[in-house]
């Protein structure tokens, strides 16, 4: 992505994006009931996916442990990308905390979106990638999901990711905008943001009586 379009990027709020994808495509893509141990961090890039799955102990992927499918999914470029981990059915476990997740620090990601709790919020603040996810876990989660494949199509509040999808997310939700689409629904938001303003200054000149009448 050129230095142009990320400017835009910074320029526009997640609502913003969400308004442009809705004009642009007719699919769901945003998602709510996000928290970050800093809110103020935006994030920002395109996913990597990596699918939980409810705990067995029979398959060939149970054995897998979290650092063999985080390298699967984020390969040999693993900077700027946006770690997506799906709940597994299970959003209140824990899918991983501060030790698991320095792995993102290391290799430079922008960040970790999850639809499961995480744990070690103190932790996770201090590293230099942005953090969204359900809430904050104490107990492990390992007895309750696994993970169990990278790079496949997940599906995260009710929003349908698949790598090299872009994940923005700020302080209000989350909205997913397929890659083929980005610089369209940038520009689109773009232009949802000005007309907003020229809306708001209607608002700020308009007759209250008249408005009162219907007229």
């Amino acid at each position: 992505m050129n230095e142009d379009l990320r400017r835009l990027v910074d320029g526009v709020s997640c609502a913003s994006l969400v308004d442009a994808m809705g004009r642009v495509h007719k699919h769901r893509a945003h998602i709510l009931d996000l928290v970050s141990p800093d809110p103020t961090r935006v994030l920002f890039g395109p996913a990597v996916t990596v699918a939980f799955q409810p705990y067995r102990d029979d398959l060939p992927q149970t054995g897998l442990s979290f650092g063999t499918v985080f390298y699967r999914a984020v390969a040999d470029d693993p900077r700027g990308k946006v770690v997506v981990l799906s709940s597994g059915g299970h959003p209140g476990a824990s899918h991983g905390g501060g030790t698991k997740l320095s792995r993102l620090d290391n290799h430079g990601v922008a960040g970790v979106l999850a639809d499961g709790r995480l744990r070690d919020f103190a932790q996770l603040e201090g590293y230099g990638f942005a953090t969204w996810c359900r809430g904050e876990a104490t107990h492990w989660g390992g007895d309750v999901v696994m993970p169990f494949a990278a790079n496949i199509a997940i599906e995260v509040g009710g929003v349908c990711i698949v790598p090299g999808d872009y994940v923005y997310a700020d302080s209000s939700g989350a909205v997913v905008i397929p890659a083929d689409s980005l610089r369209q629904v940038v520009e689109e938001a773009v232009r949802v943001e000005a007309d907003d303003d020229r809306f708001a200054e209607q608002i700020r000149l308009e007759d209250p009586a008249q408005v009162r009448r219907g007229d």
